[in-house]
């Protein structure tokens, strides 16, 4: 399990843009997918193996991660957690979280 913060820090200038920020987070290859989660406040995703590696992105709220048998870590909007094919992991909240995933057959983190 590897925790990543996310941002938008780098201006957009081309094509008459203005007022707009980016921010690099992963480079996919293969096919990917890309679903919305939502957990209710006390809601969870049970401990589970990844089929491939997985990025969770938390866009709102905040929670717990943990991996196999580690210590759950606290983790918030604007964080994420990269788990690899094949490791156990779960994501718990007291208060509600909502977070983008992305699963693909090769994800590197920028």
């Amino acid at each position: 399990m590897k925790i990543v913060r996310f941002a938008a820090t780098r201006r957009i200038t081309r094509f008459d843009s203005h007022g707009a920020t980016i921010g690099g987070i992963a480079r996919c290859r293969g096919d990917v997918r890309l679903s919305l989660v939502a957990l209710e406040p006390g809601g969870a995703i049970g401990l589970h193996e990844a089929v491939s590696p997985q990025l969770l992105l938390v866009v709102d709220g905040a929670g717990r991660v943990r991996s196999g048998n580690n210590a759950a870590v606290a983790i918030a909007a604007g964080e994420g957690v990269l788990w690899q094919a094949g490791e156990l992991h779960e994501t718990t909240t007291e208060r509600g979280l909502g977070a983008i995933v992305v699963e693909g057959s090769s994800l590197e983190l920028l």
